[in-house]
Order: C-alpha cells, then structure tokens, then sequence
C-alpha cells in the first residue's frame, strides 16, 4: 500500500509538473503574440497617410509594395512643389496604375485671394478632383504664415472668406488634413532648438523661422486659429498634420485631442519629436501611445520630387519605414541623426500597432 500511495503521489507530481509547464508556455506564446518584431514587417498591412509623389515613377510604389505599405499622396500648395493641377495629374496617373495601393488628397489654391472668383474656382477644382477620387483635402501652412490681405494683416484659417470651403468639406464629409503653424522650434533661436532636422530645416526656410519674423503671428496665435475653426465645426473629420503642431509635449496634444473628439492628428516628419521625449521619459510617451492610441496615424511626410532620383529616394524610404518599425515595436536601445542621445524603442502591443499603422488611417481617411 506504501508502494502504491508513492506511485500516486509521484504521478500527481508529474501531472502537476506538467500542467505548470504547459501554463508557462502558454503564457510565453501569449505574451510573444502580444508584439510584433522586426521579422513582421514586410507581412503587415500598414498605411502612410502623408507622403508626397511629385513626379511619375513607379519605384516609390513598388517600395511601398515590397514594404506592406499604402500610401496617401498629399497634394500641397506650396511654391516649392509643381503646380497643383500638374500633383494632381501625377496622383492620378499612379491611382489608376496601382488603385489598391495609392489613394490621394487634393488642395485649393490661394493664389487670388480675396479677388473676384476666387472661391468658384477652388469650389470647382475641388469637386472635380472628388469626382475624379480625391479622398481628402490638404490645408497648409501659407495660410497663417504668408498669406496676407491688402492691409498687411495675415490671414487665419478661421478667417470667415474660408467659411464656404469648409463648410462644403464638412458638409460631404470629407477629411481636412491640416498643416496649420509650425514647430515650437520655428520660434526659438537655431541653436536653442530641440530637433536637429528642425535646425536644417528652419536654417534653409528662414522664411519660416519665426524667431526672424518678430512682426508674425505668435507660435499660440496658429493654435488658437486652428483650435476656434474646430470649435466652429464640430462636425468636420480634422486631421493635423505633423501630431497637430504640438509636437514638442504629448501631455499638451493629449489636452487638444480631448477637447476635440473631432481631431486626430499624424506623425508625419514628428516621430524625432517623440524620440526626443522619450529620453527623458520612455514611459510617459508609450502610454501616451497607448491612451490615444485610436487618433494617431502614421506617416512620414517623404516627397519624391522632379529632380530626384527615384532609386535613392525609395531606398531611404525603406530605411525611414524600418527605423520608425523598430521604434514603435522593439525597445532596443537605438540613436537617429534628428536626435541629440540615445533612446530606447517603446514596443507597442499589436494591437496599438495595428491601429497606427493600418485601422486609424482606414478610419479618417474613408476610401483610402
């Protein structure tokens, strides 16, 4: 009986041994399904919502393909791009090649401002370019930032002459993709600045840096303009561009993003932003990450321009794309050239990748 009372004992030993082992290992493969890793990254359906395709040439795309990627080709009125009636002509011409893979968002032009027919006409090219498979409408920053009226007063984009437009976006449901300010940055000396793209960037645009132009509207007036149009329109699907120009404090886009369940923003040419929070407070930014994890979309703000050689420009697309993957889905330790120090990865659960990379974009952008 002894014998036999040993035999069970030691069996129920092992029994327990294994049910513990198997729990173990189940709660591993749990806790792996959790994240993806660098080897995920060609294999998940992923978006950039905020891109540039200036010239036609197929290499972007086909990196975007290689990548898992879809894009949104943003066309802008800036002096620095072609006109925008020949963006759009090359945003088309890619949609109809790959219409599973290239979605595009049109713009008006302030080019007559304040001149007879001006509305009619931006009226007109915008339903033309719905009618021809725009899905979104781009707003930048020359409006708060150099567009003027006859007295010298610049014009804000709560200015009442924008009212129609709006009006028409909100009233067809569109999204309004707004570029509206600049980085805090672009107030502050050079060398003061937390970014170093910032640096460069503000160093070649110094029509743009802020800091030069005393007689400018303020960093808050931008804000305040951009915030009083969406108090206006409560209804009108609004996503700002560059995390919405509160790059430099997730804690104070968190306050924007409650007070506007209207407003999601993107990332575009800002992930360095975050970057450069997270050495001083890892935790701080993932959580943000995680808490609003439904109104952030990923982009990068990349442009193949008419000069540009598109093999170059696609493969540094594909390392921005890789670098960016590693950050949001590893916590390895790394360093990039826009960011004084080292920072680690903020290893996003799927699910919060998921939505930054793929559900959010297929949410505020419909059609894309």
């Amino acid at each position: 009986m002894k014998q036999l009372g040993y035999g069970i004992a030691q069996g129920l030993l092992v029994a327990c041994f294994w049910v513990f082992a198997i729990g173990v290992s189940a709660q591993e493969t749990e806790s792996d399904d959790q994240y993806y890793g660098i080897a995920d990254f060609a294999s998940v359906k992923k978006y950039d919502t905020h891109v540039h395709i200036n010239k036609y040439d197929t290499a972007f795309v086909r990196q975007a393909e290689q990548d898992g990627f879809h894009l949104l080709t943003v066309n802008v009125n800036t002096p620095y791009y072609p006109a925008l009636e020949v963006q759009q002509e090359v945003a088309l011409e890619l949609k109809q090649a790959f219409p599973e893979q290239v979605a595009y968002a049109t713009a008006f032009d302030v080019t007559g401002w304040g001149k007879r027919g001006w509305l009619k006409k931006n009226l007109a090219y915008l339903e033309d370019s719905f009618e021809k498979g725009a899905i979104a409408v781009k707003i930048w920053k020359n409006i708060g930032m150099s567009l003027q009226d006859k007295k010298g007063n610049f014009v804000m984009v709560d200015d009442p002459s924008f009212e129609p437009i709006i009006e028409w976006i909100e009233k067809h449901q569109i999204t309004l993709l707004g570029h509206l300010g600049e980085p805090l940055n672009a107030w502050l000396p050079v060398e003061k600045m937390t970014i170093n793209g910032d640096k460069r960037y503000f160093t070649a645009h110094p029509e743009y840096h802020m800091f030069v132009h005393k007689d400018y509207p303020l960093y808050q007036d931008q804000i305040n303009a951009r915030n009083h149009l969406l108090e206006k329109h409560p209804n009108l699907r609004f996503v700002g561009a560059h995390l919405g120009s509160l790059e430099w404090d997730v804690d104070e886009l968190a306050k924007c993003l409650d007070t506007y369940p209207n407003m999601a923003v993107d990332m575009a040419a800002r992930i360095s932003h975050l970057q450069h929070q997270s050495i001083a407070n890892r935790e701080k930014v993932r959580n943000f990450m995680i808490k609003y994890q439904d109104r952030l979309i990923y982009s990068t703000d990349q442009a193949l321009m008419p000069e540009a050689d598109p093999t170059s420009t696609a493969q540094n697309l594909h390392q921005v794309w890789l670098r960016d993957w590693q950050f949001f889905t590893s916590d390895d330790p790394m360093e990039v050239s826009s960011v004084n120090g080292k920072f680690n990865g903020l290893k996003l659960p799927r699910q919060v990748i998921d939505k930054i990379y793929r559900i959010n974009a297929e949410k505020w952008f419909p059609g894309i």
